[in-house]
């Protein structure tokens, strides 16, 4: 199983957070947990599907992830290959026509937001290219050539900076109280950028936070009230719609 990482040009910098080449000889069912920006996915060869409630819906082979707040379950083909780009927070908003917000829990195909006869240039040129690079440099093409030149939001863009901060444990009266606003402006305009309201944002952050910053041996209920749940119950419940597992079950597993 190959998963290469590559560093986006400087004109996709502030937008893209990295490019990955995902190969995989064998076929597999995985999950992936949420993050806090979108994803585009150009698979090359093989097939990608996603499971839910007992069926398998067919992915397109150029789609978009938006956010989610849950897990979802993934079943590859063998041999597939995959052209990933995993954007920035608010960094997917200057490619496409619509507000970020509509794509939330959803996985897309990229036909609904440009021309079919792009689309299928494009992966002819990715299933045709040699190297890895090449197939990276063909997407960061596509990519600027769809760029919209914007200006950055800076209320939303201070938003995301404090939610960071913070590690998605602050509350939203705090940062309307920061950011001296109101909750109609924030709302709107970081849904329509970011993806999703600044409180589903922040518990997305924050739960990601609670992953990486557990460590062998601490109490889970320690874990539960530093990342701001005074109560272990919705710790818990929290947690399982995040990853599908308890705590307990999560972290035995690693």
């Amino acid at each position: 199983m190959k998963f290469d990482t590559y560093t986006p040009c400087d004109a996709l910098k502030p937008f893209v957070k990295s490019f990955v080449i995902s190969e995989n000889a064998a076929a597999d069912t995985y999950k992936v947990l949420p993050d806090s920006g979108l994803v585009i996915g150009f698979q090359y060869r093989g097939k990608l599907s996603y499971l839910e409630y007992g069926s398998e819906t067919p992915l397109a082979s150029a789609g978009i992830t938006g956010l989610r707040d849950s897990y979802r379950v993934f079943n590859n083909s063998a041999n597939i290959g995959t052209v990933l780009v995993f954007f920035a927070e608010g960094g997917a908003a200057p490619f496409f026509n619509i507000p970020m917000h509509e794509l939330f829990g959803a996985s897309l195909s990229l036909d609904h937001f440009m021309l079919a006869s792009e689309l299928m240039v494009l992966e002819e040129q990715l299933c045709e290219a040699k190297a890895d690079v090449g197939r990276i440099r063909l997407v960061e093409r596509f990519l600027l050539q769809r760029m919209k030149p914007v200006n950055p939001d800076p209320l939303v863009a201070a938003a995301v900076t404090l939610i960071n901060r913070h590690k998605g444990n602050i509350r939203i009266g705090e940062l309307l109280t920061i950011l001296n606003t109101s909750q109609s402006p924030l709302e709107k305009r970081f849904r329509r950028v970011v993806g999703t309201s600044p409180k589903k944002f922040a518990n997305i952050v924050r739960l990601k936070h609670t992953l990486q910053e557990h460590y062998q041996g601490q109490p889970l209920t320690d874990l539960g009230y530093h990342s701001g749940f005074y109560d272990q119950a919705h710790f818990i419940k929290a947690f399982k719609n995040f990853t599908g597992e308890s705590p307990e079950n999560f972290f035995s597993g690693r």
